[in-house]
């Protein structure tokens, strides 16, 4: 029978104690696929003010540990065993359990080995490298969708690419350098001597790739022509794919700079690093803030297409039915790009309407009175549409079905 101890910074969770019951635990929480080793060997040379308090580090280091992404799965599984509970230091909850062994169950104790885990040094040390993982965590899984975006752009659109991130260059080659020493246990402050300064150019052209981004939203607003908007949207789904893997590429860029950043605020400046740790997470759900409100007015620019595409089906069949493929494929852009920025999806994507459902409905377009007006009115199409589709069911197009 043992006891495990639950850390969160509410991205993630770090279950330590005894590898044998930590590995209990997650089993019995059905959550040990999903977790993976944490080191809390940094601990010991974080933590140097008092040789009482040093000594509490070394023993907290010494302890196994797992760490687990926060997901509502997650979150539901940690509560249903025992939950969290804040801590008077910043941003982390904490919790020990205990095995009731015959029980089969968990059950929140105070006192054991693991009770040292609760000095505030030592949690705001766990936090810091915890947020570490969470920005190492997002930048792997931008690097693997970089490296799939790569696979579906054309020979232009990737020269477009590497030229726009051709500006950020020496900053790539600096922090890339940097990660590199660090994982064979390079020095903290000859790390941060490279990076320091390098972040501006980033910030440079994450915010271009932005604003071309809320510029291809602009392109595609108030066009009504189908044949127009076949070329527009699909020059806008091409685009879309460069100015996301831009994008994708500063982020991952910026996560591993604030991995070094945080080797050198817990070396030099441990008593800040609660701030520090709180300030960079606020940084980032700024930025997901800035490309969440381009990519989601983007959508709602292309999905406003999409309707002015369904409204022609019948007259420019083959035209409306491109429109709507350019559409759900740049929306598949978009969701993969969130995915890793943790920004869930709640799209849906747009069928083209049948040929042959738009020719029943014509009859009721005709009736529909002031509503279908309405709509009409705010695309300038419904007049052209009754009267197009009307003919059009005299002469339907060949690829109408």
């Amino acid at each position: 029978m043992g006891d495990v101890a639950l850390v969160s910074d509410g991205d993630g969770v770090v279950v330590a104690g005894e590898r044998s019951d930590i590995e209990r635990f997650l089993e019995h929480a059905d959550l040990l696929p999903a977790a993976e080793r944490f080191s809390l060997s940094k601990l010991s040379s974080v933590i140097k003010t008092g040789s009482e308090l040093a000594k509490t580090a070394s023993g907290a280091a010494e302890q196994s540990a797992y760490y687990l992404k926060v997901t509502p799965e997650t979150a539901k599984r940690i509560k249903d065993a025992g939950g969290l509970m804040k801590t008077k230091t910043k941003g982390i909850s904490f919790a020990m359990l205990g095995d009731p062994g015959s029980i089969g169950g968990w059950l929140q104790v105070e006192d054991g080995p693991l009770s040292l885990l609760t000095n505030p040094a030592v949690l705001s040390g766990i936090g810091g490298l915890m947020s570490q993982v969470a920005h190492q965590t997002e930048a792997q899984a931008l690097k693997a969708l970089l490296v799939t975006m790569d696979g579906k752009l054309d020979d232009v659109r990737r020269t477009q690419r590497d030229a726009l991130l051709a500006k950020m260059h020496r900053s790539a080659e600096a922090i890339e350098d940097a990660m590199t020493l660090r994982e064979h246990g390079g020095d903290a402050a000859t790390l941060w001597s490279k990076v320091s300064g390098e972040s501006s150019m980033i910030s440079e052209v994450q915010n271009a790739a932005l604003l071309r981004l809320g510029a291809l939203a602009d392109k595609v607003d108030g066009t009504t022509k189908v044949g127009e908007l076949k070329r527009t949207s699909r020059e806008v789904e091409r685009e879309t794919s460069v100015q996301l893997a831009i994008l994708a590429r500063c982020f991952e860029l910026q996560d591993e700079f604030a991995v070094v950043e945080l080797d050198h605020v817990l070396a030099t400046a441990p008593l800040t690093l609660d701030g520090h740790r709180a300030g960079l997470a606020a940084a980032r759900e700024m930025r997901r803030a800035r490309v969440l409100e381009r990519t989601k007015r983007l959508m709602e620019r292309m999905d406003a297409v999409g309707g002015v595409a369904n409204a022609n089906i019948l007259v420019h069949a083959r035209a409306a039915r491109a429109v709507i493929g350019s559409l759900n494929s740049t929306a598949a852009l978009v969701d993969d790009f969130h995915a890793p920025l943790g920004i869930e999806s709640s799209r849906e994507a747009v069928t083209a309407v049948r040929w042959r459902d738009a020719v029943r409905d014509v009859e009721h377009l005709k009736t529909a009175g002031a509503e279908v007006g309405q709509k009409a009115a705010a695309v300038g199409l419904v007049a052209t549409v009754i009267a197009a589709g009307t003919n059009a069911v005299k002469n339907p197009p060949k690829d109408g079905a």
